[in-house]
């Protein structure tokens, strides 16, 4: 049996359904929906996940964390811009995705370590959460820094407060405000019908990105040896941040995966919400049909002995 993410298989379903033209189609209510229940439900995770944790001993490492999700996205965005000279906004977009992190390839991970007797520390929760927002950010930025219409005051205001920025930290807040007893009411909404709703939200996304599957086309070859390369060379930053931060082997390997994974959840769900006029398919296709699947496969072994030759 395949160890891939079911809910990657509602992608794929949608993606096909949307190439051979099915009657397959969420309600735009609906999908708005998903994605608002998706976002929420990250940022409550990590928000609970920081009211566990004495917040003055995790001030410096949330602060290189925020610094790390900034540096990878402006690495990604400026070899999709400059490299593969890519439109700005489908630049930025993507930038955005690998510059964030993918919760599957997180929770894989910790498969991983587990089968392994690995420990790892428990505020690589709260970084997985931390490591979401940065990236978005600054892909609406890139994205939108060079309209001659939109003011800078205008546009950080439109960024804090979208949607989707605005959902993640309002559930961050509220998570930590709440605590992890106080949370357990609203909990099966939010947690225990999460990978139900990320399934819903993905079979959406696949019948979008089959319908706007040329743009990745266009650009193919090249967004494919991105979506290898990138994530082997974010893991080898993650790794090293890590030992940086003196975290433990397995802690290391965490951060290592979750910098080398790319988002397909807040990403995407923030992204379609702020820019648009950004291609999707050329995003999720490269995040989900490339690089989730050589993570999950042989991505992750990689980093662990990566972090080993580095602990010595």
């Amino acid at each position: 049996m395949s160890n891939l993410d079911p809910s990657v298989y509602f992608f794929v379903f949608g993606l096909l359904a949307g190439l051979a033209r099915a009657e397959l189609r969420l309600p735009t209510a609906i999908y708005e929906f998903l994605s608002a229940l998706l976002l929420l439900s990250i940022g409550l995770k990590g928000g609970v996940e920081l009211a566990r944790e004495p917040a003055p001993g995790l001030a410096l490492d949330v602060l290189v964390i925020i610094g790390l999700g900034i540096g990878l996205t402006l690495i990604a965005f400026g070899i999709l811009r400059y490299v593969g000279r890519l439109p700005r906004v489908d630049a930025a977009s993507i930038s955005a995705h690998y510059g964030s992190v993918s919760v599957a390839t997180f929770a894989v991970g910790i498969a991983y370590l587990t089968r392994a007797n690995i420990p790892y520390e428990p505020t690589l929760s709260l970084f997985l959460v931390i490591l979401e927002v940065p990236a978005i950010l600054v892909g609406i930025l890139l994205a939108k820094s060079r309209s001659s219409r939109t003011s800078w005051p205008h546009l950080l205001r439109e960024v804090f407060l979208g949607r989707g920025i605005l959902l993640l930290l309002g559930g961050l807040v509220i998570g930590w405000l709440s605590g992890p007893d106080a949370i357990k009411p609203i909990a099966p909404l939010f947690f225990d019908l999460f990978k139900g709703i990320l399934a819903m939200f993905l079979l959406e996304m696949g019948l979008i990105a089959a319908s706007q599957l040329g743009g990745f086309l266009r650009y193919g070859l090249f967004l494919a040896a991105f979506a290898v390369v990138i994530p082997i060379a974010f893991g080898c930053i993650g790794a090293l941040v890590g030992m940086a931060l003196d975290l433990s082997l397995g802690g290391a390997v965490l951060l290592a995966i979750l910098t080398a994974s790319a988002s397909y959840i807040a990403a995407p769900a923030a992204m379609r919400t702020a820019v648009p006029q950004a291609n999707p398919a050329m995003s999720l296709t490269a995040v989900l049909a490339i690089t989730f699947p050589f993570n999950v496969i042989f991505g992750i072994p990689l980093y662990h002995r990566l972090v080993e030759s580095l602990y010595g």
